[in-house]
């Protein structure tokens, strides 16, 4: 069976997430997005794994559900054609790791999913004695990404570790401020025991194929939803069986249960392109060059961002395509789409937001909208300008203005130049 899966969430117990963040809003917001299999986030806060273990129950093998007394009262709230959408959960956690390795601050962040409350218990133990787990959903260990790899492999070999937006320039793997150039640099002879990465917002599998030393690698998305309504920024789609051991194995295979992933535009991440936000700057990575990386109004170091990254340790060329690779899905959200047809600035705008809804009761989840629902049929719903948004979605016909530095980049569809294919 088809499962789109986001494991990497936060709970309200995380720093800036909304105080939403509670599993009666991500199984809400699960089914209006169309997504099967939600991360908890958080397993390692006290109060949020008492939380998760007082209202989920156990469903298939090492997943959960949602007790029946808090489906119903959420189901209330739903369009009937949303009801269906089957929601489970799976135990994650995000952790920031923070250290010195080889004369270098590392900041790296890795998610982390287990099959069990047993395996969560015991694992908790062990990392409460390295770091305050009470301080933050994310919590932050003065612990080398080893040393966390191997805890979590002692703990219980079934865990999936999975290093988190691995290009992010303040806290990822290959970070152009604070992580390495290899996998093996961060895990030396753990790294084998690296099956997927994340590519995080900013980045996309074509980017990733782009260096050969990722080729083993399994490729995912997930959201790093800090609030309901971003779940499925991002997401991977399998088709296997619906229980923990046949999805970490189609993580650790990259078989034909990994169906592929479902992307950001990755110029829109707020990280793709070089900048100094304090400036206004924003450049592309040969731009940054010709200035030797400094900013042309302050002459700081500008922020690299994720598109030098790659290219600074690619050994492919940037129009790189694998022959036979996992498929890959390019999606606007859709309150940023009605958005521009309704010609506002914001997506939190509150008609977009009734308008959403509205769309939803007519059409169906999110997804399956974006995806897979006809032009043809949603223009006969009424919709006429929706259908040729995702027309021009679906081909890659877009206007894009880049982020950087931390500001989210542009994209638009319905703009008279939006005639670039970037697919």
């Amino acid at each position: 069976m088809e499962l789109v899966v986001d494991l990497h969430v936060h709970s309200h117990y995380s720093r800036a997430t909304s105080k939403d963040m509670d599993l009666e809003h991500l199984y809400q917001w699960g089914k209006i997005k169309g997504i099967n299999i939600i991360g908890t986030g958080d397993f390692t806060h006290p109060k949020w794994f008492e939380e998760i273990q007082n209202k989920l129950e156990p469903a298939e093998l090492g997943l959960f559900k949602l007790k029946d007394d808090l489906t119903q009262e959420q189901d209330k709230t739903l369009p009937e054609n949303v009801k269906k959408n089957l929601i489970r959960f799976i135990l994650t956690v995000e952790i920031s790791n923070i250290y010195s390795k080889n004369g270098k601050v590392r900041k790296l962040h890795h998610l982390i999913i287990a099959p069990d409350f047993k395996t969560v218990s015991a694992l908790n133990v062990r990392l409460s004695l390295i770091g305050n787990l009470k301080s933050d959903g994310r919590p932050i260990l003065g612990l080398d990404s080893y040393e966390l790899l191997k805890i979590c492999l002692e703990t219980n070999p079934d865990i999936l570790f999975i290093p988190a937006h691995i290009w992010t320039p303040w806290f990822s793997l290959f970070g152009s401020r604070s992580g390495f150039d290899s996998l093996q640099e961060a895990f030396g002879n753990l790294s084998s025991q690296i099956f997927a990465i994340e590519t995080g917002l900013s980045s996309d599998p074509f980017m990733n194929w782009r260096l050969s030393t990722l080729d083993h690698i399994t490729i995912t998305s997930n959201s790093d939803a800090h609030s309901p309504r971003n779940l499925g920024r991002e997401a991977t789609v399998l088709n296997c069986d619906l229980n923990y051991s046949e999805i970490i194995q189609a993580f650790k295979t990259n078989d034909q249960r990994l169906v592929g992933t479902v992307e950001f535009f990755p110029e829109e991440g707020k990280y793709h392109y070089d900048g100094h936000r304090s400036c206004g700057v924003c450049l592309s990575p040969s731009e940054s060059e010709k200035l030797h990386n400094l900013c042309p109004k302050c002459g700081q170091p500008l922020v690299l961002g994720v598109d030098h990254r790659v290219a600074d340790l690619d050994d492919r060329p940037h129009d790189f395509r694998p022959p036979h690779h996992k498929q890959v899905e390019y999606i606007i959200p859709l309150t940023e789409i009605l958005a521009e047809i309704r010609q506002v600035k914001s997506s939190n705008n509150q008609k977009v937001a009734t308008e959403y809804h509205q769309v939803i009761s007519a059409l169906g989840n999110e997804f399956f909208i974006l995806r897979k629902l006809s032009l043809e049929e949603i223009k006969e719903s009424g919709y006429p300008q929706l259908a040729r948004a995702l027309s021009k979605m679906r081909q890659g016909q877009i206007v894009v203005q880049p982020g950087y530095d931390g500001i989210y980049g542009v994209i638009k569809v319905l703009s008279e130049n939006s005639q670039m294919s970037l697919l």
